[in-house]
């Protein structure tokens, strides 16, 4: 009888290897542990931002707390934006790309450690403090470099798009690190920063036209945007914990801590229902070129989600009778980033299908009107608890109508993409 040799096992080592272009379309391709880890740093920076924007909003610093965080959002997001796109593409979970990673995960711890100076500037209204926040963000931004530089190194396809990469992410540092030490007056910073946001997103665009596309992975991408979604999301069920927490301790358990309990959670699941009846993996599959509205119209997406979560904090200390502000104008601040979630997903969607459904604004004008409903019950005299239960019935108007006729829709028009 012959005896089988038994295959040796695989092996696990990371040492150095390639950096080149991954297959576009290798199966069962998912998101990496080392992907996960490293979203989890971003638990931490959203959550900073998010409770700093808070407390200038309940302040009724409105202005202040919508500029910081919309700097703080788009610094967070774009890193990982890019750091995501470059490992879709050539990620070889080598030491080299581990320890980058790693970078990148303290450059974000770094950035949330200086959001609490960063807003406290911006609320006086002199100059802005935001040298650490910088400091984390140019930190993940060389991390990315030294990837781009591997990847130009090690495949001569991409040579050219890896090298305009790094040049322009290069260039763009100087830009930010030059500011911290000019320390501009508030208005001059807020022109730079708006020159330098728009210079740091036309980077990709010009790279992928100058040099190619990056061989990117389209279900693999759609993933990991659906799974900084849900970690988004786990800011809407913080500030629900923070707005229970506030009911109980005011008045104990409570129909009104029920409603809010009931209330956050219903609105958390709602806007992941919502969310993911996007079928992006399948649209960037057939049409990758669709792939820059898709990414950069996220920025609002989890702008939007983190902001919601920021307005329930508010509504915690409306319960607790800490804020300086109304009732009224504590819904407000959460409805406000609900709408314009839904507004970015259905402006997105739309784009992404590259047609409009007019049972789609149907379904928008429906959401909108339940977060107008909840608005008017709480100047009414309404509590809180009963405004975010109302609220909650914005995104499961979309959810009733995606389940009852818009799914039929929705496979019509796929079709009509995927000719």
């Amino acid at each position: 009888m012959v005896r089988m040799s038994t295959p040796p096992p695989e092996t696990r080592d990371h040492r150095i290897h390639r950096m080149t272009g991954r297959d576009p379309e290798e199966p069962h391709r998912t998101a990496t542990p080392l992907e996960l880890l490293f979203d989890l740093t971003l638990v931490v920076a959203f959550s900073q931002a998010g409770s700093q924007a808070a407390h200038l909003l309940e302040l009724g610093h409105f202005g202040a707390a919508i500029g910081a965080f919309s700097f703080s959002v788009f610094a967070i997001c774009w890193a990982w934006i890019n750091y995501s796109w470059l490992a879709s593409a050539f990620d070889n979970d080598d030491v080299f790309f581990r320890v980058a990673t790693m970078v990148q995960m303290l450059g974000v711890l770094i950035l949330a450690l200086g959001l609490p100076q960063m807003f406290h500037s911006i609320d006086e209204g002199v100059h802005v403090d935001n040298s650490v926040v910088v400091a984390g963000y140019v930190v993940m931004r060389v991390a990315m470099i030294a990837l781009w530089l591997r990847v130009a190194r090690h495949d001569p396809s991409q040579r050219r798009n890896a090298l305009t990469y790094a040049l322009l992410m290069a260039i763009a540092q100087v830009g930010w690190i030059t500011q911290i030490f000019l320390d501009p007056p508030l208005a001059v910073t807020a022109g730079v920063v708006v020159v330098l946001g728009i210079f740091e997103m036309l980077i990709p665009i010009i790279a992928e036209l100058r040099g190619g596309r990056s061989p990117w992975h389209p279900h693999h991408i759609a993933e990991r945007y659906g799974l900084l979604v849900i970690i988004t999301l786990g800011e809407v069920v913080l500030g629900t914990i923070l707005a229970v927490s506030a009911v109980v301790e005011a008045q104990d358990w409570s129909v009104e801590a029920v409603l809010v309990a009931f209330g956050g959670t219903a609105l958390a699941f709602g806007l992941w229902w919502v969310y993911f009846t996007m079928p992006s993996a399948e649209v960037l599959a057939r049409h990758r070129e669709r792939g820059f509205v898709w990414g950069y119209g996220h920025l609002v997406i989890f702008g939007s989600l983190a902001a919601t979560g920021a307005g329930l904090h508010v509504a915690a200390t409306v319960i607790s009778h800490e804020a300086h502000i109304s009732a009224t104008a504590a819904i407000l601040t959460l409805c406000i980033p609900v709408a314009i979630f839904l507004t970015a997903l259905f402006t997105l969607y739309s784009l992404l299908m590259r047609e409009l459904d007019p049972f789609h604004l149907l379904l928008f004008v429906g959401s909108a009107l339940v977060l107008a409903a909840s608005v008017a019950a709480v100047a009414a005299g309404a509590t809180v608890g009963v405004g975010i239960v109302i609220a909650a019935g914005s995104p499961l108007v979309v959810i009733v109508g995606f389940e009852t006729i818009g799914h039929r829709h929705q496979a019509a028009a796929l079709a009509r993409a995927l000719e």
